[in-house]
C-alpha cells in the first residue's frame, strides 16, 4: 500500500533526553501513525546514533501509515532536546539530508521548547520545561524567541529532576561531611538513594557519579524523592521542591521584560512540560513566593500542560517551513491546570 497519492505527508518528532516520540500526519490533519523511540539528545547520544534514531523512527511510522518506505514525506519538523543552536540545527538538516534522504524531502529543526509552543498555541508564548533537564523559552507573536537556561547539567537544569536529584544527593553529602549539617532528619533521603542505587553506603554512588554516570537514570531518582515528600512528608523533600518551583519561576521572570505586550494583555501562559511538573503542589508555594515577591509586568497568569505530544507541534513547524499549514486543534492539545491573577 502505497498511500492517498492526493496527500501529502508531514512528520513530527519530539526528541527528548530520555526518550522520544513521533507523530505521522496526512495534510487534511489526520493523524496517520505515533512511535516512539530512545533519547535522540545529539549532545548525550552523539549525531550519528541520533539520525538514526529519528530515521527509524519515521520509517516505522511510515510502514504502520502503509506509506512507501522508500518515498519521503513532505516535511519533518524536529523539535530536539539539545538542538538550541543554529549551527546544531543545521548539521542535523544536512546530516539528514546526506544519509537518509529518503525520510523527508525537508527537513525543519527548532528546539524541544519550541515544539511544546507550537503544539499549545498558534500566537506565542513561554514553555518552561522541567524533565529530566530543564529550559525555558518565549515566542513572541511576531516569531522572536528569547531564552533563559537549557545549558545542560553541568551549568544549568535548574528545576530539573536532575537537579532536584543531584541537590538531595549532595545535601546528604554535605551533612554527613559536617560540611552543611541539616536540622532536618536525612534518614530519608539516605535510604532512598542507596535503594535506588542499590549501594551499601555513600562511596558506591561515585561510581554512577563519574564511571558509568547516566543523566536520566540520576533523574530518575527524583519520582522517589516526590513521594517522599507527598507521602512521608519528608522535611528535606518537601524544601527541594519548594526550592524547584522558586527556582522555575525565576526563569519566567527572567524573560518577562523581553515578552510581548501582545501575550501579557491576553493574559500569559506558561506552556509546563516534563515530568517534574506532576508535583505541582509541592511546588506551588516556591513558585508563587517568587512569582508574588518580584515587580514586574504580569497580571494574569496560566500555567497549562500539553495533552497531546510536542510532536504534534514539531509537525505544524515542519509543515509551515514549506509553506504549507497543518490543521491543528489548538483547544484540544492544552488544558489550564493553574491560573491567578497578580497585582493591581
Amino acid at each position: 500500500m502505497a498511500g492517498d497519492s492526493t496527500y501529502e505527508y508531514f512528520g513530527g518528532i519530539e526528541g527528548g533526553a530520555t526518550h522520544s516520540k513521533m507523530v505521522l500526519f496526512r495534510s487534511d490533519g489526520k493523524v496517520m501513525a505515533w512511535t516512539e523511540g530512545p533519547s535522540t539528545n545529539q549532545w548525550l547520544v552523539g549525531q550519528e546514533e541520533c539520525l538514526k534514531r529519528v530515521s527509524q523512527m519515521v520509517q516505522e511510522a511510515k510502514k504502520i501509515a502503509g506509506l512507501d518506505e522508500d518515498k519521503p514525506i513532505k516535511a519533518l519538523g524536529l523539535a530536539m532536546s539539545g538542538a538550541d543552536q543554529k549551527e546544531a540545527q543545521q548539521q542535523i538538516i544536512d546530516g539528514m539530508k546526506s544519509k537518509y534522504s529518503q525520510v523527508s524531502q525537508n527537513v525543519a529543526v527548532s528546539s524541544d521548547t519550541n515544539g511544546s509552543i507550537a503544539t499549545a498555541t498558534a500566537t506565542g508564548g513561554i514553555v518552561l520545561i522541567a524533565g529530566t533537564g530543564s529550559n525555558c523559552q518565549l515566542v513572541n507573536p511576531d516569531g522572536s524567541t528569547y531564552r533563559c537556561g537549557g545549558w545542560g547539567h553541568l551549568i544549568g537544569d535548574e528545576g530539573s529532576a536532575y537537579w532536584i536529584s543531584q541537590r538531595a544527593m549532595k545535601a546528604y553529602f554535605d551533612h554527613e561531611d559536617n560540611l552543611h549539617p541539616l536540622k532536618c532528619d536525612v534518614t530519608f533521603v539516605r535510604d532512598t538513594m542507596l535503594k535506588y542505587f542499590k549501594i551499601e553506603e555513600r562511596n558506591g554512588l561515585l561510581h554512577y557519579l563519574y564511571t558509568k554516570f547516566d543523566k536520566s537514570f540520576i533523574a530518575g531518582l527524583c519520582k522517589e524523592l516526590a513521594a517522599g515528600a507527598t507521602e512521608k512528608k519528608d522535611e528535606l523533600c518537601q524544601q527541594l521542591f519548594r526550592d524547584a518551583g522558586q527556582i522555575l519561576a525565576r526563569h519566567v521572570l527572567a524573560l518577562e521584560p523581553k515578552i510581548d505586550q501582545k501575550l501579557l494583555e491576553q493574559g500569559l501562559s506558561v506552556v509546563c512540560v516534563g515530568s517534574v511538573w506532576k508535583s505541582w503542589d509541592l511546588m506551588k508555594q516556591g513558585f508563587m513566593k517568587e512569582i508574588e515577591s518580584r515587580d514586574h509586568r504580569i497580571r494574569h497568569l496560566s500555567l497549562c500542560e500539553l495533552k497531546q505530544s510536542a510532536a504534534v507541534g514539531a509537525a505544524g513547524i515542519g509543515a509551515t517551513s514549506v509553506g504549507s499549514t497543518l490543521p491543528l486543534d489548538y483547544a484540544a492539545n492544552a488544558s489550564v491546570f493553574f491560573q491567578t491573577q497578580l497585582g493591581k
